[in-house]
């Protein structure tokens, strides 16, 4: 296998600009990715939701900013490597050497680590024969609106995935449900005031405890933490938002100071092994914030220095893209 000048582990929305970025400063780049589609959480978990706080965006929907991301990303042709997982990471003369879950190996000079939050999954309700409904009105985000046409829906969950998805539902559930088991959200202030404004029914200090139905969903039973009743609702589809649980995985053996499942960066997200980078929510660093808006522009600068090291005559600034002949 070729040795590329830089490799990006992750193909969500923050690696695929630095992959971009990459390609921009005539780096020859490869990107690896577990997942079987390029995207990241964009595509893998939240296609039909809206994503707000992307520059040149006032809203966009996660699998048409992914499309778009995409095409920046691979624009100038970086070999795509997917469905594999990186297991080993070894140092060589030249740089690293990366092997997956499948028995490859790809050499690199540079590596940027933009893996997200690592390998997820959905944290459950915890009931009884839950994996069961599966397929069956229970699901752990959205992948197609259209299959809650006219249905009457229970949102689960109080922070910003739980409320936006109240949102993006109004137009195409019959009824909304949003159960928490809290009377705290720890979503943005103006979601929940939308979703208050809105009017739709809210069962707070609430837990599902049971789901009912034959082939699929029919109704639910909660019970309120504080009072111990139980209530059953009518009910077609439950959609679960509580979060994910999400490990680095081999990452872990690598050698990276890590903190909290999260790699640990310089203020250039450099981590402790030389010419191996970490932007996007897999980094930490004083004053970090999670954010694509924010991952874009570390990329930018790991990807800037790591075009040093490969050609220390090379500037670290580039010039503007718009002055550049594409």
């Amino acid at each position: 296998m070729n040795r590329v000048d830089l490799t990006v582990i992750g193909g969500g929305p923050v690696g695929l600009f630095a992959a971009f970025y990459a390609g921009l400063r005539g780096m020859s780049v490869r990107i690896l990715d577990s997942l079987p589609e390029l995207g990241g959480q964009l595509t893998a978990l939240y296609p039909e939701k809206y994503v707000f706080d992307m520059p040149g965006f006032p809203k966009v929907l996660a699998k048409d900013l992914a499309r778009q991301m995409i095409e920046q990303g691979t624009q100038f042709g970086p070999e795509v490597v997917l469905d594999d997982t990186c297991t080993t990471l070894t140092q060589d003369d030249a740089g690293w050497t990366i092997g997956t879950r499948s028995g490859g190996e790809y050499p690199t000079r540079t590596l940027v680590i933009a893996a997200g939050v690592g390998a997820f999954q959905p944290t459950k309700i915890g009931i009884e024969g839950e994996e069961d409904w599966l397929g069956r009105g229970l699901s752990y985000g959205v992948r197609d609106k259209s299959a809650l046409q006219g249905k009457r829906v229970a949102i689960v969950g109080g922070g910003d995935s739980a409320f936006d998805w109240v949102l993006n539902l109004m137009d195409t559930a019959s009824e909304i449900t949003l159960i928490h088991r809290r009377d705290q959200f720890r979503a943005h202030e103006d979601s929940i005031e939308k979703v208050v404004a809105s009017g739709i029914p809210m069962k707070l200090w609430c837990e599902v405890k049971a789901i009912h139905g034959s082939e699929r969903i029919e109704r639910i039973t909660i019970q309120n933490s504080q009072t111990k009743e139980f209530e059953e609702l009518p009910m077609d589809a439950v959609v679960v938002n509580i979060g994910f649980k999400s490990s680095l995985g081999p990452m872990l053996q690598w050698g990276l100071d890590i903190q909290k499942n999260q790699i640990v960066t310089d203020a250039l997200y450099r981590t402790n092994l030389p010419g191996v980078f970490a932007v996007g929510d897999v980094c930490t660093f004083d004053g970090k914030l999670k954010l694509i808006a924010t991952g874009v522009g570390e990329a930018a600068t790991a990807v800037c220095l790591a075009k040093q090291l490969v050609d220390p005559n090379a500037k670290l600034f580039p010039g503007h893209s718009s002055d550049m002949n594409l």
